[in-house]
């Protein structure tokens, strides 16, 4: 037995409290800046291609550093990099909330992001380290999945309370008091964990997320030129390079990132594959809808974040009958009606109009929250079943992973393809109406590219569904790892 089983914190319920905080903090923040974006893009004048990088940013530092942050707390001791990871938060949030300029925000997003995926990873490995096994470390581990879960909903309320009563300043600012309190108090109930040998995978984080960042820079940049530009072909070319070298990376290191024998598993890479789609797909309804509620029915920012309640509170609902129903009927099932369900509620979402009432968004989002719920569970458990217990966090942080990148290159591409619909339904509304566009039109195009995207993103989520049917061979599982770890990073995802 290992000191990190032999002597848990002496102060339990606080060492929660600080966990499970700073782990609400990392995961709100993904969402509490969609409510915010209409007024950030007034605040900032960002133009609709950029908009899209104040989350984009976020989700690929995010995402792309979450296995070299996870890393980092087994080479360094978790505890010391859970404080840097929430220190570099806290000074890229406080830097954010003075931004003066969109290149300004979106460098400070990507900084909060990278801090976000070292915490993260560390904030989780923390219960491991400060709990005994047993009723103790799953009830904590119960904890920290609520706050995981609720980290969405939490974050669409948050947003639109703070950028009503103050401004969208504070989203931002938010973090740092607890920021604060988490690193104050933090030292003296969290005990370090055990440091192993190995080195950093440095070569493979950079080449993937320069990678990833140049690929969806070049989809934005096509909304803003054209897809035979130079700088966009530039972009995807050095891209594609970029994720070849990434991938020899990891097939001749030691010490792998990305070990690419964990895809050797059919149902396991397709797990993969289809939370990336699905995070493509999904990211973007988000994205649209906030600035269809706000900018077209003319909510404001905390009508909005009310208005999405309904789907947080569905996804949670969901997730726990996909949690039972996998026991009794396997996978297969959950992860069919999942993608279906989202793929209905995006095609409803495509006849949106510029005239359309709150009743035509709620059915389609209750849908997507269904599918949404259906699928994170079973797509958890099929990616760690089978693995040996040591690599069970790297298989379920994989899953997040994709998740975050896809949404990231889902939402770069959406928004390209709904700014050229916008661009093109202005031109011909303008042709036809002596050049003289009234406000209703000037709507009726957004909203035309709204549903263009809208339906790329269907076809996004048909891609997921095809995976389900091709790819996937497993019915009942049985993972390796620990229930309660796989059961928290399933709320999680």
């Amino acid at each position: 037995m290992t000191a990190e089983t032999q002597a848990p914190a002496r102060h339990l319920g606080l060492a929660l409290a600080i966990i499970s905080t700073a782990q609400l903090m990392v995961v709100l923040d993904a969402t509490i800046v969609n409510v915010a974006l209409p007024s950030i893009q007034r605040g900032l004048h960002f133009s609709l291609q950029n908009l899209v990088w104040v989350t984009t940013a976020y989700s690929l530092t995010f995402g792309g550093l979450l296995l070299f942050g996870g890393r980092t707390g087994d080479l360094f001791g978790r505890r010391r990099m859970f404080f840097i990871g929430i220190g570099v938060f806290a000074v890229a949030s406080l830097l954010g909330g003075f931004a003066q300029t969109d290149v300004w925000l979106i460098i400070t997003r990507a900084a909060q992001g990278a801090g976000g995926a070292i915490a993260s990873p560390t904030a989780l490995a923390l219960i491991a380290t400060n709990f005994p096994e047993g009723p103790a470390r799953n009830r904590a581990m119960g904890v920290y999945a609520a706050m995981s879960g609720a980290g969405a909903a939490v974050g669409l309320l948050a947003g639109g309370v703070l950028t009503d009563l103050a401004s969208w300043r504070w989203v931002l600012f938010v973090n740092v008091p607890i920021a604060a309190v988490v690193l104050l108090v933090g030292p003296g109930v969290l005990r370090e964990s055990e440091t192993r040998g190995g080195r950093l995978d440095v070569p493979g984080a950079i080449t993937v997320t320069a990678g990833m960042g140049l690929l969806v820079y070049g989809l934005t940049n096509a909304a803003s030129h054209s897809w035979t530009s130079t700088t966009t072909l530039a972009c995807l070319i050095s891209a594609a390079v970029l994720l070849v070298v990434f991938v020899l990376f990891e097939a001749r290191s030691r010490h792998a990132l990305m070990p690419l024998q964990i895809f050797a598993n059919r149902n396991r890479s397709g797990a993969y594959l289809m939370m990336l789609f699905i995070g493509a797909a999904i990211f973007g309804m988000f994205y649209f809808l906030t600035q269809y509620l706000q900018n077209i029915l003319g909510y404001s920012p905390l009508k909005a974040g009310l208005a999405f309640l309904p789907v947080a509170l569905t996804i949670g609902v969901c997730s726990q009958v996909a949690a039972r129903l996998v026991g009794r009927i396997g996978v297969r099932g959950p992860l069919l009606v999942g993608p279906v369900a989202a793929i209905a509620g995006l095609v409803w979402l495509s006849q949106l109009t510029s005239t359309s009432g709150y009743l035509s968004v709620l059915g389609p989002i209750l849908c997507i929250g269904l599918g949404m719920g259906f699928s994170f569970v079973p797509l958890t458990l099929t990616a760690v079943s089978g693995v040996q217990r040591s690599d069970s966090g790297l298989a379920s942080a994989l899953l997040n992973t994709g998740q975050q990148i896809g949404g990231a290159i889902g939402l770069a591409l959406l928004s390209t393809v709904s700014v050229e619909a916008i661009r093109s339904r202005t031109g011909q509304l303008a042709a036809s109406h002596g050049g003289h566009l009234t406000v209703a039109l000037q709507h009726q195009a957004v909203v035309h590219g709204y549903d263009r995207g809208f339906m790329v993103a269907t076809g996004i989520a048909c891609l997921a569904l095809l995976v389900s049917v091709i790819v996937i061979r497993v019915d009942r599982l049985s993972p390796e790892g620990d229930p309660a770890e796989v059961a928290t990073v399933a709320v999680a995802a």
